[in-house]
């Protein structure tokens, strides 16, 4: 942390896991890349979930505490295993996922510990994914009661969502980030027609949860920052950069925003946050996996190689 700069304290919740890639298995879980970046930017995020006791759980832990993530507040459990994802890629090459059902994280639990813990840091990460099972889900709306400022990350993955339960996360969010298909999918569900644009579909989901604030994503196409307090949206281009992998990059754009988006009370303008967003994102991509290696110089370094000549444009 940089002097003059708030001290930022978070708590992700949901899903660690091995991916079971033809090469080897690789660290994966939405909300453990957003803890990641989040520690590596100077933002204290304990990491909520549940392992198996089990090889695979003592290998995700020591990889986690490695990669300076708190573990703390990682549960155990006796019965199920650590999560694993099953990839295979077929002859055309397309991508293909399983997500083993169940897993320990499918049981995370909460006490008055964890409970204090969520009331008294600065945000609460979540997503949708963790929610599959009604014991994580109880859970986590607990938590949220709890929260002071509550970040969904929207995580859609078949089968594991339906309509009832993200409507019932969506009440509870401040903010939200989605991509362009979930936009669809859940303003679909609330009566959006094929004529709706993207911005009438963003304002439909805002307006019907109250949601203050949303990003939807767009991959190559960058991102757009929805703002209901002051009726804006500003897009912002993603970096050109050579693509080594997609993998977590909008998990480290989530990071880098929120990071930001906690100092702008002291000074730090929109434009600046979104910059620093896409910047990391794009190192991101560039780089192999969603959690690679870096430091300050590293990123300013990155950012002075890729300047961004055209920032964020707000709409109206």
């Amino acid at each position: 942390m940089k002097n003059g700069e708030k001290s930022i304290q978070g708590i992700c919740f949901g899903e660690v896991l091995w991916d079971n890639l033809p090469t080897g298995k690789k660290l994966g879980g939405a909300p453990l890349n957003v803890a990641y970046h989040l520690n590596k930017l100077g933002v204290t995020t304990r990491m909520l979930t549940r392992i198996g006791r089990d090889e695979n759980g003592y290998e995700l832990r020591k990889v986690c505490e490695d990669l300076g993530i708190p573990t703390d507040f990682f549960q155990y459990d006796e019965l199920l295993p650590t999560s694993t994802v099953e990839v295979s890629i077929d002859a055309k090459r397309d991508v293909h996922y399983d997500i083993v059902y169940p897993v320990a994280w499918d049981r995370i639990a909460v006490d008055s510990v964890v409970l204090e813990a969520v009331a008294t840091v600065d945000f609460l990460v979540y997503g949708s994914l963790a929610c599959r099972d009604e014991v994580s889900f109880q859970s986590l709306l607990l938590l949220l009661e709890k929260a002071r400022f509550r970040v969904m990350d929207v995580n859609l993955r078949t089968p594991y969502f339906g309509p009832e339960k993200i409507h019932k996360l969506l009440a509870y969010a401040d903010f939200v980030k989605m991509n362009a298909e979930e936009l669809h999918v859940i303003s679909d569900w609330n009566g959006a027609t094929e004529a709706y644009t993207d911005q009438q579909r963003v304002d439909l989901i805002m307006a019907r949860f109250a949601i203050q604030e949303a990003i939807v994503t767009y991959g190559a196409d960058g991102a757009v920052y929805h703002y209901k307090k002051d009726n804006i949206s500003y897009h912002f281009p993603a970096l050109k950069v050579q693509v080594e992998d997609t993998i977590g990059s909008g998990d480290s754009f989530l990071a880098a925003f929120l990071t930001k988006r906690f100092q702008m009370q002291e000074g730090v303008q929109l434009e600046e946050v979104l910059e620093f967003a896409a910047t990391l994102s794009g190192f991101v991509t560039q780089s192999r996996g969603a959690c690679p290696e870096y430091n300050d110089e590293v990123i300013n370094r990155f950012q002075w190689l890729h300047p961004i000549f055209n920032g964020a444009q707000k709409q109206q």
